[in-house]
């Protein structure tokens, strides 16, 4: 059997690091101060769940590729978890009002709701509430 990863660290090209800590703190993240400098920073979302937030010409220098414009194109769409409905709109109206601007209409599957929004650079953002009840059983 392989080893499962115990961390997941995603890396994110952002266009100014320092409106995007701004953006971001408004939303209620934290950031890890060492691993943070004019080129990068690590904004925490759980004690195991990363976002390196790296400026684009470091970021560049992890890949061969071209950097997406995640203002015209999506590279991926970041679904993070909240405790309830409350919470889903709790985060996206932080975002809103930080500005972001909203990329999906709410969704309500009865079970599951949902809310998205775009970062300051474009990135997809979707938070979602799930009902236990329906994951349990």
């Amino acid at each position: 059997m392989a080893t499962q990863p115990k961390m997941l660290f995603v890396n994110l090209a952002v266009k100014d690091l320092d409106k995007s800590v701004e953006f971001f703190t408004a939303l209620g993240f934290e950031f890890n101060p060492q691993f943070t400098d004019e080129n990068a920073t690590c904004m925490i979302l759980n004690e195991n769940t990363f976002i390196m937030l790296l400026v684009e010409k470091f970021f560049q220098n992890f890949t061969k590729k071209e950097i997406a414009d995640s203002t015209k194109t999506t590279e991926a769409i970041i679904a993070i978890s909240a405790d309830d409905r409350a919470g889903v709109d709790e985060i996206v109206e932080k975002a809103l009002a930080a500005g972001g601007t909203v990329s999906n209409d709410k969704m309500d599957e009865g079970f599951m709701y949902s809310w998205s929004f775009q970062d300051i650079d474009g990135h997809l953002w979707e938070v979602v509430y799930m009902d236990p009840s329906a994951v349990n059983g």
